[in-house]
């Protein structure tokens, strides 16, 4: 026969004053309202400790309202026994987070962020990952050294060899710069280098005719054409440039001097004649430039011719500004539009206009106001 628990052979209450368990605790069934009477859910502390039945211990829910009476305590720490938490991951390792609410509310938030047209986007989203994995992947293969399938290097030969529009894109904008360099170097060949050129030659010129004519070298007389025999001064303009017989560009004008109006309809008299219009030609931009600022000659301004043996000494009388370049009567013994009414000993200086074209002629005048020979000195023109 089994032998009672000892609550049972001693009798103990050992249920909080419960008594046969087969039928109630403490005397009252199950169903008695009020068996929990005078227990530890009613609100207050029990007459005595249901473990030792002498100590009375205080009430956890004390307080509570009837709707939390029942609510176990929260109660975080335990001694049980439960399972490790894993340990905490890098930002590497931590997983994408995943939206909430299922698949219908990942879709919704998708259509929120990208519209309704959300789906293309995701499309080339997707596309363009799926095209960073594949580079990445080939990348890492050739720092790894790792041999790249057919596919991949045709792939890559593409992607490294450029489209024809690229070429050609290239090509326009080498024969533009090209061009432009060319361009510049025009410019400055013209603006520039003509003039170093031509000042050079002309001062050369210039030199050696005064050193023939200290040692009697030349004489007064006619000359070949590109044959210097004088020198013209302007000292407002502080000018100082050899006269040449002739005016062919190549071994004149172009050569920084002055050339002489001196074949066929336009052949013009010397300076040494009593009667005549000397004619002067001379470039207004590059090639030495002498005749550029000629425009601000002024009435009175003196103009000098220096020969071998005499100073002819003009004063500036009047200047057409513009005219064709078919006018040659400015070039008459008696100029027309110069203001002169008769014959008399008259200088002419032509040169193009506006500044850096050939368009029109500007024409200064000039009229014979001394002659003194070269064994006087000077003349006051040249002394001041």
């Amino acid at each position: 026969m089994t032998a009672l628990r000892p609550e049972r052979e001693s009798g103990v209450d050992a249920y909080g004053g419960a008594g046969d368990q087969g039928t109630s605790y403490g005397g009252q069934p199950y169903g008695d309202p009020g068996a929990y009477g005078d227990g530890w859910y009613d609100g207050t502390a029990p007459a005595a400790d249901p473990y030792d039945g002498t100590a009375s211990a205080p009430d956890p829910y004390a307080g509570a309202s009837d709707s939390t009476a029942f609510l176990p305590p929260v109660d975080e720490e335990t001694v049980a026994l439960r399972i490790p938490e894993p340990p905490e991951r890098t930002a590497r390792e931590q997983p994408a987070p995943v939206p909430g609410g299922g698949r219908a509310a990942r879709r919704k938030a998708a259509r929120k962020r990208h519209g309704r047209r959300g789906g293309s986007h995701k499309a080339a989203g997707a596309s363009g990952a799926a095209e960073g994995r594949e580079g990445a992947t080939e990348g890492a293969e050739e720092a790894s050294g790792a041999p790249l399938s057919r596919v991949e290097a045709r792939r890559q030969a593409r992607a490294r060899k450029a489209s024809p529009a690229v070429v050609a894109s290239r090509a326009i904008g080498e024969v533009f710069i090209t061009t432009g360099v060319l361009m510049l170097l025009f410019v400055t060949y013209q603006l520039w280098w003509t003039n170093v050129r031509a000042h050079a030659q002309a001062g050369k010129e210039a030199s050696d005719l005064q050193d023939d004519w200290r040692n009697g070298e030349r004489k007064p007389g006619a000359f070949e054409p590109g044959q210097g025999f004088a020198l013209l001064h302007i000292p407002k303009l502080d000018v100082v440039v050899p006269i040449a017989e002739g005016i062919d560009s190549k071994r004149v004008l172009d050569r920084g001097m002055v050339g002489h109006y001196a074949e066929g309809a336009l052949k013009t008299a010397m300076p040494d004649e009593k009667k005549g219009n000397f004619g002067l030609a001379g470039h207004r931009n590059t090639h030495g430039e002498p005749f550029r600022y000629i425009n601000r000659l002024e009435p009175g301004d003196p103009i000098v011719v220096e020969t071998q043996d005499t100073y002819y000494v003009y004063k500036m009388a009047s200047i057409l500004p513009v005219t064709s370049p078919s006018n040659i009567s400015v070039l008459d013994p008696v100029p027309k539009g110069s203001g002169f009414t008769g014959p008399g000993r008259y200088i002419t200086l032509t040169t193009c206009t506006p500044e850096f074209t050939s368009k029109y002629r500007m024409i200064v005048w000039g009229k014979m106001d001394e002659e003194r020979p070269r064994s006087k000195g000077k003349p006051d023109a040249l002394v001041s």
